[in-house]
């Protein structure tokens, strides 16, 4: 580990879709300028990909094409979607489709495409393991970055700005968190690999694998349903604690909390009532199906009404209040609120599509804690800090939901937000240079 680490003006850490967002910002405002600021971003993945575990045949994106990576900020610009489209030659035949909603994994693959250019000032495989102020005169003047590169070597960076936007961590509650490392249990976030280490190859012959999943999201219905298709004898149970799936409003004037002006008016309401604003709106993301899955669900179990056989159960008011390993199973405990009766059924693999938990301060922060003025953002998504050098800030993308509203953990506002950052880092980086720079000759 060097003793001197390498200084670039700004770092990301993470590098999926809200800093990509970023880069192209700051590549943008930064066009034709005569001093440029060194960029760096680090992601501990070892290539680009996006929530690659979940790229389900069929699986569409849940937001139009035209909330990219630029358009709401600049709709020419050559990041756009549909320009990946007119470059991979697909212009016209998307059209025919008449969509607004690309399939995931081409969505995945556009995002491939525009972090392509920049594999110049993007670092893989490199994990951050903390953040540690560097001070000058008791001021907070640079952040020391601790981590290790892709072949676990210790690795030292340093910078003046940061921004964190490396994503949420898998929520996985009790009782189901006490069997973490269990290859039969995962979290939506890892089910593709996770199924596989599971269950093995399909087969056509042999025992029906048993499979929970335990949740009522989108997410949750989509591994149901694709867990039975990829496993032609499975017997696949999904556990909701409602007593019914719930469709997502996306009806237009409840859409409009996705809208950028949204940002405004819950982060300048009142707390109490942006706290209501966002609770009014939770059925637009949490808990929700679009409506076209939950209507291929039902009549799928309407078709095994008729066969009389039954491969799908959808386990409604059914909390799991217990689980353990059982064999070569996981013995759960399952409880229906409704009928106030307990049963126990053994699985061969349990998936918990269950959401992401996302700290306000990340813990690989902590070390700035004596400098943190507070533990929330502010407007521009900067966390203030003091006492600090003018030339130095911290912005965190993706964990202000309590004072930002929805859109935080989405993708509806991203190259909106990355311009806000991007202005306040380059206004912050030429004030402190012209502060610096000698006066002119009288």
């Amino acid at each position: 580990m060097t003793d001197q680490p390498h200084t670039d003006d700004i770092i990301g850490i993470g590098f999926g879709p809200a800093n990509l967002s970023l880069a192209i910002a700051l590549t943008d405002a930064l066009r034709g300028a005569a001093v440029r600021p060194s960029l760096r971003f680090l992601e501990r993945q070892e290539s680009f990909g996006w929530h690659r575990a979940m790229m389900l045949p069929g699986a569409d994106m849940q937001i139009s094409f035209v909330k990219d990576l630029v358009s709401l900020r600049d709709p020419t610009s050559p990041f756009s979607f549909i320009n990946y489209l007119h470059g991979k030659g697909r212009l016209n035949a998307f059209l025919n489709l008449k969509t607004f909603n690309p399939s995931r994994v081409e969505y995945n693959d556009y995002l491939a495409w525009a972090a392509e250019h920049f594999s110049d000032v993007a670092t893989y495989g490199e994990t951050v393991e903390a953040v540690r102020p560097e001070t000058r005169d008791g001021r907070l003047a640079a952040f020391v970055l601790t981590g290790r590169d892709a072949a676990g070597r210790p690795r030292l960076r340093r910078c003046r700005h940061l921004v964190l936007a490396a994503g949420g961590d898998p929520a996985i509650p009790e009782p189901f968190a006490r069997l973490a490392g269990d290859r039969r249990l995962m979290h939506a976030s890892w089910y593709l690999p996770g199924i596989a280490a599971a269950l093995g190859a399909p087969r056509l012959d042999g025992p029906q694998p048993r499979i929970l999943v335990v949740g009522a999201g989108q997410s949750a219905v989509e591994i149901a349903v694709d867990a039975g298709a990829r496993y032609p004898r499975a017997l696949v149970d999904l556990a909701i604690r409602g007593p019914a799936l719930k469709p997502a409003d996306d009806s237009p004037f409840v859409n409009e909390i996705f809208d950028p002006e949204a940002v405004d008016r819950v982060h300048d309401a009142p707390e109490p009532v942006r706290a209501e604003l966002i609770a009014a709106h939770r059925a637009t993301n949490y808990a929700v199906v679009d409506a076209d899955l939950i209507q291929s669900f039902y009549a799928t179990l309407y078709e095994q009404e008729v066969s009389g056989q039954t491969r799908y159960r959808l386990r409604r008011s059914t909390r799991v209040v217990a689980i353990e390993p059982a064999g070569s199973g996981l013995r759960a405990e399952l409880r229906d609120d409704v009928a106030g009766t307990q049963e126990h059924q053994t699985y061969d693999a349990v998936i918990c599509a269950t959401g992401y938990h996302r700290a306000a301060v990340p813990a690989m922060l902590e070390p700035l804690r004596p400098f943190m003025a507070a533990d929330t953002v502010d407007r521009r998504y900067r966390l203030h800090l003091e006492p600090a050098e003018p030339r130095v800030s911290l912005h965190l993308q993706g964990v202000s939901e309590p004072s930002h509203g929805l859109t935080e953990t989405l993708l509806s506002i991203l190259p909106v937000r990355a311009g806000e950052i991007a202005g306040t880092i380059l206004d912050a980086e030429r004030a402190a240079r012209a502060a610096i720079r000698p006066a002119a000759a009288p």
